[in-house]
């Protein structure tokens, strides 16, 4: 690292070849690098790389050496590079030749993906061993988890990467379930904001209060939906990252109580009002609206139902409408024509600046009003302001300092109302050695490279 972190120069293994035989150059890295960052890409992995405004420049230096430069300092650049797939310049095969442990050998969408060893992976063990141990990985596309874990439990899986609850309590009594505590992921729901979405002039009034979202916030029971929707094996969800990502996580924040009472006299000083049974704003409109969740999860169905009652309580009607999940994608990022979301956000890296792609305003990602050509609020534009602070200084203090206040305003404002933070629930069959569950996916077969058959090694021993 030079200049302040606005320079990484990379020193490559010489003598390294993709798993097709191609040699793995510099060059690759930089064509890498260059395509990453592409408009064309839209990558949101990229975003983590953008601390500011400007070109990255590209430097190669022979076959083994290279350097890139930022046009500002990036935090923790050598660490984002772990999300980083190098791809070749030259091989035929494209994206297909890797420098990791395993090829993708086949793939039946829907079905399975089989992995089959690269005999060119350049890792060894403590004995001079080749690895990968395994000569294959099939990971299977399972849409139903009932068969899942009757097919685990006869012993023709080996890994379950995330269990549902009462599958966890199954078989917990056979000591073939893990509970990694608390995981990095979180179930939240947010309004739709965008201006272009057909939706009601006044529902876009309602979605854009804050009082509103706050109030709303405040009428669910989070600790029922842990309770009942996961038996207790989750935990009410605080903001952007759990208790589990101990330095980020913002202490000083509690998850939101459970107050009817009080979101009743937040949206009663907006005008809001009963009439019957019922809640109207202050133009006698009705407050309803409907939330999509993606088919077939069961808990987001049951925590949809559970919420439906919990709104019922202070008059407002919920009503949910589960779609497949291209649907759903469709509504949530191209037309627009949702008016809530329940979903979930899978957080693959604890650092924050894996999630610039969520609090970026101009983002494609940005859930609740995307692609803003400007921030649309006071409080976005400082979000904006401070995730970019934090991406551009390498003291850990002030990028923590950062990153709380933006934890702070996202409670403040509830652009997006946590839920719950649900706990790492996995299963390992016996006959699988080296397997060390983890809170970061993919949470049992991280260490791919590792893992091996039990009886196949005791025999090759013999």
């Amino acid at each position: 690292m030079r200049d302040g972190g606005r320079t990484i120069r990379f020193q490559l293994r010489e003598g390294l070849k993709f798993s097709d035989g191609t040699p793995f150059t510099a060059e690759d890295v930089a064509f890498t690098f260059r395509s990453l960052l592409s408009p064309e890409i839209n990558s949101p992995t990229a975003d983590a790389f953008r601390s500011s405004e400007g070109a990255v420049q590209t430097a190669v230096q022979g076959t083994a050496r290279l350097t890139l430069t930022f046009p500002a300092p990036v935090a923790g650049l050598e660490r984002l590079f772990d999300q980083v797939a190098i791809v070749s310049a030259h091989s035929p095969l494209k994206e297909r030749a890797v420098l990791g442990p395993f090829t993708i050998a086949e793939h039946k969408p829907g079905s399975y993906i089989l992995l089959r060893r690269n005999p060119n992976y350049w890792k060894k063990d403590n004995a001079g061993h080749p690895l990968p141990y395994l000569d294959s990985i099939r990971l299977e596309i399972q849409q139903n988890r009932e068969m899942e874990l009757m097919r685990f439990q006869r012993g023709q899986l080996h890994l379950i990467t995330s269990l549902e609850p009462e599958h966890f309590e199954q078989l917990a009594k056979s000591s073939a379930a893990t509970d990694a505590g608390p995981s990095l992921e979180a179930e939240f729901m947010w309004f739709n904001q965008v201006t272009r979405a057909p939706i009601p002039d006044y529902k876009k009034a309602w979605f854009r209060s804050r009082s509103f979202r706050r109030a709303l916030s405040e009428a669910i029971n989070r600790e029922d939906l842990c309770r009942v929707v996961y038996r207790g094996l989750a935990h009410p969800a605080v903001g952007p990252f759990s208790a589990a990502n101990r330095f980020w996580f913002n202490a000083g924040l509690k998850p939101q109580a459970y107050d009817p009472p009080a979101a009743l006299r937040r949206l009663a000083a907006e005008g809001f009002h009963r009439k019957g049974e019922w809640l109207v704003d202050r133009d006698g409109h009705p407050v309803e609206f409907s939330i999509v969740i993606n088919a077939g999860n069961r808990a987001r169905e049951r925590m949809a139902a559970l919420i439906q009652q919990d709104l019922r309580g202070i008059g407002v009607q919920l009503n949910v409408v589960t779609l497949d999940f291209p649907s759903l994608l469709e509504r949530i990022s191209r037309t627009f024509q949702y008016e809530a979301c329940l979903l979930g956000l899978i957080n693959v890296d604890l650092d924050p600046n894996g999630q610039m792609n969520v609090w970026l305003s101009s983002s494609p990602q940005h859930p609740w009003n995307p692609e803003q050509t400007a921030p649309g609020t006071p409080w976005e534009r400082e979000i904006d302001k401070l995730m970019r602070a934090q991406a551009s200084t390498l003291d850990p203090k002030k990028r923590k300092a950062s990153f709380d206040r933006v934890q702070e305003i996202v409670y403040d404002q509830a652009p997006i109302l946590y839920l719950v933070n649900k706990d790492t629930l996995v299963a390992v069959s016996p006959a699988l050695g080296n397997v060390k569950p983890s809170v970061l996916r993919p949470e049992v077969f991280w260490n791919a490279e590792w893992l091996y058959l039990v009886d196949q090694t005791a025999r090759n021993r013999q």
